[in-house]
């Protein structure tokens, strides 16, 4: 049920509010002044807070900033006798959702207070999605090469500086590249992922610069590339070693001059972009063979980062088993299963070509057959 608390020092106000908003079905608490709304505010959690200005103790205003001060997410809708435009403008500037003056409009209220029930439902489904992000990106892991990762991610992150990320397919580089935007000073701009490897040749400047209308066949309106969609923030640049030749004098020309031009176009577009390259190739062959440009290689390569196979980091595997299994249960709304010391050990003992992605998908479907504890037999028949 939606919890909403009323602070205000005048009896008649606060019991006429909770009569109303207990007859719509809210739960309601009150509180006479701002010191004990303030200590309510800070021990629970409310969907709503209705807030006189004007009272003993500690005014409105100021328990609205305190609130803010310590996160707090529920809607404030402040109530004043004393209304003006300045003081509401304040109060939307302190954090209010909305602003009521007394005698309050009991329709008016009603209203303000099922938009703002809608507002903390958004805000608490936003958190929530904001955790399993973060969880999705978590870097698992106690091995030495795991721990340098987690070191130059730290180093590098709050800086501009390139990444050049190298390692195996399925070994985690994107998760790199990710924590490396989370921790990064531009993480309130996205991330924009682009895979050199699933665009075929002839349309990776256009998706890379994006394109002018009718600047080829196909281009029946104009198209903003990922360099523009990336502006202010990380652009990803996934198995970088299998772009074309020419997208990468282009890229290059973008990392020398902060600035691209679309495919038709004529007009250079100022792009303020961090890059992040992956590859799971050996660039310096690549440039041996001619298939790489060296430039390119060296504008790229300013903060490399090797991330291990799952076959040189087997240390990690008990680890990475409890996180999936953890994982698992969450997705599926499940309690977590457990696992035999020695079905870990065995698994430990496999090659895992496939990495991290292999390992994964190997718990779910261990998850999926087995019964209520994962077992030697089940890792040894479900693990191959």
């Amino acid at each position: 049920m939606p919890k909403i608390l009323i602070i205000d020092d005048e009896r008649s106000i606060r019991n006429t509010l909770k009569e109303i908003l207990e007859y719509e079905k809210y739960e309601v608490e009150e509180a006479a002044d701002g010191e004990v709304g303030l200590q309510k505010v800070l021990a629970e959690e409310y969907d709503v807070v209705l807030c006189d200005i004007k009272m003993p103790k500690l005014d409105g205003m100021e328990l609205l900033e305190k609130a803010a001060e310590a996160g707090k997410s529920g809607a404030f809708i402040m109530i004043s006798a004393h209304g003006s435009i300045e003081t509401a403008i304040d109060a939307t500037r302190k954090g209010a959702y909305d602003f009521i003056t007394k005698p309050p409009d009991l329709n008016r209220l009603l209203v303000s207070v099922r938009n703002a029930m809608d507002r903390s439902s958004l805000v608490t489904e936003t958190k929530t999605l904001k955790k399993k992000v973060t969880k999705t990106f978590d870097i698992i892991g106690a091995s030495d090469a795991i721990q340098l990762i987690h070191k130059t991610i730290d180093k590098v992150a709050p800086t501009d500086a390139r990444v050049l990320i190298t390692g195996p397919n399925g070994s985690g580089k994107e998760l790199v590249a990710r924590w490396i935007h989370e921790k990064s000073n531009r993480n309130a701009s996205p991330i924009v992922e682009v895979n050199c490897a699933a665009i075929p040749s002839e349309l990776i400047e256009s998706e890379l610069f994006g394109h002018e209308k009718g600047s080829f066949t196909s281009a029946i309106k104009q198209r903003i590339g990922k360099f523009e969609q990336a502006s202010g923030g990380t652009l990803f640049l996934d198995e970088i070693g299998d772009m074309s030749l020419s997208a990468q004098a282009k890229v290059l020309r973008a990392l020398q001059e902060h600035k691209i031009t679309r495919v038709g176009g004529e007009k250079d577009i100022k792009v303020d972009v961090r890059v992040v390259a992956a590859t799971n190739k050996n660039l310096a062959k690549e440039i041996e063979e001619g298939r790489f440009r060296e430039d390119l290689y060296h504008r790229l390569n300013v903060i490399p980062i090797k991330v291990p196979s799952l076959a040189e980091r087997k240390d990690d595997i008990p680890l990475l088993v409890q996180h999936f299994l953890q994982q698992i249960a969450d997705d599926y709304g499940t309690t977590v299963k457990s696992i035999d010391a020695k079905a870990v050990d065995f698994l430990q003992t496999l090659p895992w070509t496939g990495n991290i992605r292999e390992l994964k998908n190997v718990v779910e479907r261990l998850v999926i057959m087995s019964e209520k504890k994962i077992t030697l037999e089940d890792a040894k028949q479900y693990a191959r």
